[in-house]
């Protein structure tokens, strides 16, 4: 067996296309540029690629705590962003973006079904609890439809909340719109992951459930690391890198052994459970650990590659979990209704903060991966909002979103742009594809590709 496995056919690809194998696993490594310097001269220099991601945070927020003062690079941050002050440089506050299909149009009440639905795909949920869904693809899909075939997985669908595809939620809105983000068309959504031990798995060759049953027991039988089953090629391959890629893959492997580690550790604490308590198995107890453990999966799988495009719904609209570990034992969604209330906002600013905090681990994750002259971060284009506004108007103008990274030198971070109200959250997804070199002529209600660089 070699020591490697080229599956691009391009040679400027090389770098970022090599995989490990064994014991039914297949393991992406990161870009490494001992071997895009092996191209030809005639070749262009390898360049690392693009990813973006879309995260979702449910009720909206704040907005008195939220949103911050002045525009441009003079911004000010507010109460609540300053829990980013040390990414400052590496994010852009984007205030003005609308989603107009979150609002009623005739159809009554559900603005947590709707605003979850029309969050990526900006199209109008058909209201109905039945099977009969129809809504419209997002752009997660638009863009894995013409670039998925270039990485091993077309893209990645995770949640820290657990998944619905039928019955009746919010105001006689099927499930599947408010627990969905992603949806591959009109009538089938992508049911995202949220046991880090299967999304583990899939991104290390686990694909299909028989795969996972057949190999997966096979694996933990013999008590072996995914790690472990690829060491032998691993050290053969670290024999033939510079010392700075061979830095680079120390650096990933412990990651990857530390992600195995804190599964198993989950898996431990769930197996000293009474036996008729049914937990899912992989899933840490503390919801900040289960936010973090999903998005050191999605650095991994965009380190190497694996998918250059992923979804994270952290929570689905119209979420009552509590935070009881920052003071907030109460009820999300229950206290989103705050009617002005300052004890009410006070605890909103809580959970903003937390969630802010979740961000802040994620960026530092990515920045803290070196890709050819920059981060990971640079490379990437990772949009962090909600679909709904003020919580208590149910607003879906002036929402919530930060867009980080530097998506590959094209944009400009460390400022804080103002458009015209209602102009289309999907403008800026047009300019996400642009960038991505996917085509499209819109985007569910895009008008025009927004222009944030």
């Amino acid at each position: 067996m070699t020591p490697f496995h080229d599956t691009a056919t391009a040679s400027h690809q090389m770098s970022r296309r090599q995989v490990l194998r064994g014991l039914g696993t297949v393991m992406s490594l990161p870009f490494l540029e001992t071997f895009a310097g092996r191209a030809s001269a005639a070749a262009a220099p390898a360049k690392a690629p693009l990813r973006a991601a879309w995260l979702y945070l449910p009720n909206g927020v704040n907005v008195n705590e939220w949103f911050p003062t002045g525009e441009g690079k003079d911004y000010q941050l507010s109460t609540s962003l300053k829990e980013l002050e040390k990414h400052r440089d590496d994010f852009m506050v984007v205030s003005g973006l609308a989603q107009d299909y979150a609002r009623s149009h005739g159809n009554g009440g559900g603005d947590h079904a709707r605003a979850t639905a029309t969050y990526l795909t900006g199209c109008m949920p058909k209201k109905t609890a039945g099977a009969d869904i129809q809504l419209g693809i997002s752009v997660d899909q638009i863009a894995a439809q013409k670039i998925g075939h270039l990485t091993r997985l077309p893209s990645l669908e995770l949640s820290a909340d657990g998944q619905r595809s039928a019955g009746r939620c919010d105001s006689g809105y099927s499930c599947a719109y408010q627990f969905n983000l992603s949806w591959k068309n009109e009538t089938m959504p992508m049911a995202p992951e949220m046991d880090p031990r299967l999304v583990f798995e899939r991104l290390f060759g686990f694909g299909s459930a028989g795969v996972r049953g057949e190999n997966g027991a096979r694996r933990q039988r013999l008590q072996k690391s995914i790690l472990d089953t690829v060491l032998d090629e691993a050290k053969t391959l670290q024999g033939k890198v510079s010392g700075g890629d061979k830095r680079k893959l120390d650096e990933y492997f412990e990651s990857v052994r530390d992600i195995e580690q804190r599964i198993e550790r989950s898996e431990k604490f769930t197996s000293n459970l009474p036996k008729d308590i049914k937990v899912p198995e992989g899933i840490p107890d503390s919801y900040e650990e289960h936010i973090r453990t999903m998005f050191d999966l999605m650095a991994l799988a965009f380190q190497t590659d694996t998918t250059r495009l992923a979804t994270f719904m952290l929570a689905h609209d119209g979420s009552n979990r509590s935070f009881p570990d920052i003071g907030v034992p109460d009820a999300h969604h229950g206290i989103s209704h705050h009617q002005k209330d300052p004890v009410k906002l006070a605890k909103l600013g809580k959970i903003d903060r937390f969630y802010l905090r979740q961000l802040s681990y994620f960026l530092d994750k990515l920045k803290g991966i070196k890709e050819g002259g920059g981060t990971l971060l640079d490379n990437s284009m990772i949009v962090w909002g909600s679909g709904i506004g003020d919580p208590d108007r149910h607003n879906h103008d002036n929402l919530p979103v930060i867009v980080a990274g530097r998506a590959g030198g094209t944009w400009t971070t460390g400022k804080r742009i103002m458009l015209p109200g209602e102009t289309p959250i999907t403008n800026l997804y047009l300019s996400m594809l642009d960038r991505l070199g996917v085509r499209a002529e819109r985007v569910g209600d895009s008008t025009g590709v927004l222009e944030v660089g």
